[in-house]
Order: C-alpha cells, then sequence, then structure tokens
C-alpha cells in the first residue's frame, strides 16, 4: 500500500472516489461535475489530494484545503474528504491517507490538521483519537447563501 500525491495525471482514479465519497453523502452522481471540481482543484493549487494505491487500485483519497490563522501567522490543514472503498475498509487506508495528511503538513511547516466528522460517525471518532486528534469544543456557524 503507498500514499501518493495526486496530479492531473490522476484524475479518473480520484474522481471515481470522489463520486463514490459524494453518493456515500446522498448527493447524486455527477462524473462531469467532479471531473471540473477536481481539475480545477488541482490546476489552481487550491487543494492536495493525497491518493492510496493498493495493488495497483486506488482504494481511498483525501482531500486538503489550506487555512491560515492570523493569530498564529501559520497555514494550517483542512482533511475536508476522505473515503475509501468499501472493501478496502479495515486495511488500514484510512490510517495511512491521515498519517499522509499529517506528514505533508510537516513537510509545508504547517500548524496542524483540523477536520470534522458527524455526531453519528463513531467509527471514524475512534480513528481520528486513535491518531492523535484532539475533539474541540468550539461552536462553529455557518451561514447559507
Amino acid at each position: 500500500m503507498k500514499v501518493i500525491r495526486a496530479t492531473v495525471n490522476d484524475i479518473e482514479q480520484v474522481v471515481e472516489l470522489f463520486d463514490l465519497y459524494r453518493r456515500f453523502y446522498k448527493q447524486p452522481s455527477d462524473l462531469n461535475g467532479a471531473t471540473q471540481f477536481i481539475k480545477e482543484r488541482l490546476e489552481n493549487n487550491e487543494s492536495t489530494i493525497l491518493l492510496c494505491v493498493h495493488e495497483e487500485r486506488a482504494v481511498g483519497f483525501t482531500q486538503l484545503y489550506p487555512m491560515f490563522s492570523s493569530v498564529s501567522m501559520r497555514k494550517s490543514l483542512v482533511l475536508n474528504d476522505l473515503y475509501v472503498i468499501e472493501d478496502a475498509r479495515r486495511l488500514g487506508v484510512g490510517n495511512a491517507l491521515i498519517d499522509a495528511a499529517i506528514q505533508y503538513g510537516k513537510e509545508i511547516g504547517a500548524k496542524g490538521v483540523s477536520l470534522e466528522t458527524g455526531a453519528d460517525n463513531v467509527n471514524a471518532q475512534r480513528l481520528y483519537e486513535k491518531i492523535g486528534f484532539e475533539k474541540e469544543s468550539n461552536f462553529f456557524y455557518f451561514y447559507s447563501i
């Protein structure tokens, strides 16, 4: 199993996983939209996508977005997307992707990696806490436009 930093050359593999990820969150399949979205993120250097390959097959990905802290004057990463195909779960793919995300953060001098998950996603919560993520008690707000 290896984790690589995806480029536009890997777009087909990423888009397939990204579409499955969106469908997991009850969104309709949209391969054209997914292709455009991922292509724009990669071409504009707006995100970093890490792709896990196992036995020459893409089995999972994570997408990281940069975020900045004015107080610390440092960059952080938002681990926004994480998906592992069903038949590769329990093989350590999620762990490998998160470890690679943390390592990437260290390489670029980031302050840390943040993420959020649903209150009912206890499997993900266990994984994050096992790796060393700490649950925060901040209040997050969102204004829908």
